[in-house]
C-alpha cells in the first residue's frame, strides 16, 4: 500500500471498496489478486469465479487486514489489478462518438481530485480523458477510489505534451476550450460547445500553464458572485461538463 511508484512503475493499481471492487471485477481489466473478509467474498463470489485469470483471493477478518495494510479499512475489500496500457490520441479520436466530447488536464497533482473529475467525466458523456505529462496518474489508489470505478471505463491518452496533443485536436476541428477563472473574454454559458470540443481543466493552485492555456481556442470562466474567485477543479468541471451536455441536448 506504500509502494504506489513501484506500483505505477510495474504497472498494477489498487482499488478499494466493495463498489469499485465489484465494478473491477465486471470490467475488462487483468486482476492479479484480492484481500477482504469471507462474508465478502461470499458476496462477490459469482463475479470472481466468472474471471479467467489465475486469480488469488486472500480471506481474513477485517481487523486482521487493517494491520497487514496500516490504515483503516471502511469495507475491507481491496482488489490488485493491471494498469491498461493508454491509448493513441488518434484512436481516442477515432473512437469518439460525433459530435466529440474529451476532457483534457494539465498538472492536476490532487489524486481525489482527478478521480472525482473522472467520475464527472463520465456521468456527462466524456468519450476520452487526455491526462498532461505533469499530472497525477488516474490510476493512483486514491484517484480510482474517487472515480468510484468509472475510470475502468474512460479511454485515457498520455501524450508526451498535452500542448502538441491539443494542437493536434485543433488541426482536426476540435475546438479546445480553456477553464480560466480569470478571464472577462467569455462566460461559460456563451462558449461554444455543442460541435467537437476539448474542455481543458488546469492545477488546483495554478490552473492552467501558459503554454496549454496559449494553444486553446476560447478561455472560459464560471460566472460566480462577487468574492468568489475560484471553485475546486472538481467543481469547476461538474459545471463545464454539465454545459457541454445541455447544449447537445437542446
Amino acid at each position: 500500500m506504500r509502494q504506489q511508484v513501484e506500483h505505477y512503475r510495474e504497472r498494477f493499481f489498487v482499488a478499494e471498496g466493495e463498489k469499485v471492487v465489484r465494478r473491477l471485477l465486471s470490467s475488462d481489466l487483468t486482476l492479479v489478486s484480492a484481500l477482504m473478509p469471507a462474508d465478502h467474498y461470499e458476496a462477490l463470489r459469482g463475479l470472481f469465479e466468472a474471471r479467467r485469470e489465475d486469480l488469488t483471493v486472500f480471506l481474513g477478518e477485517k481487523r486482521l487486514l487493517e494491520t497487514l495494510t496500516g490504515f483503516s479499512m471502511y469495507q475491507g475489500l481491496l482488489a490488485c489489478a493491471r494498469i491498461p496500457p493508454p491509448i493513441e490520441l488518434d484512436v481516442a479520436f477515432g473512437l469518439a462518438r460525433r459530435p466529440r466530447f474529451l476532457v483534457a488536464v494539465d498538472a492536476l497533482s490532487n489524486a481525489e481530485n482527478l478521480g472525482g473529475l473522472i467520475r464527472n467525466a463520465a456521468a456527462f458523456g466524456a468519450d476520452a480523458l487526455i491526462v498532461g505529462e505533469t499530472c497525477a496518474h488516474p490510476f493512483l489508489r486514491r484517484s480510482v477510489r474517487a472515480s468510484m470505478g468509472t475510470v475502468f471505463s474512460m479511454p485515457i491518452v498520455e501524450p508526451v505534451s498535452l500542448a502538441d496533443a491539443l494542437r493536434e485536436l485543433r488541426r482536426r476541428g476540435v475546438r479546445c476550450v480553456a477553464a480560466h477563472p480569470h478571464t472577462d473574454e467569455r462566460v461559460l454559458p456563451m462558449a461554444n460547445l455543442d460541435g467537437d470540443c476539448c474542455v481543458v481543466l488546469g492545477s488546483e493552485g495554478e490552473g492552467l500553464s501558459d503554454e496549454v492555456r496559449d494553444v486553446c481556442d476560447d478561455r472560459v470562466v464560471v460566472p460566480m458572485q462577487s468574492g468568489v474567485d475560484s471553485l475546486n477543479v472538481g467543481a469547476a468541471a461538474a459545471v463545464f461538463f454539465y454545459e457541454v451536455w445541455r447544449q447537445r441536448r437542446r
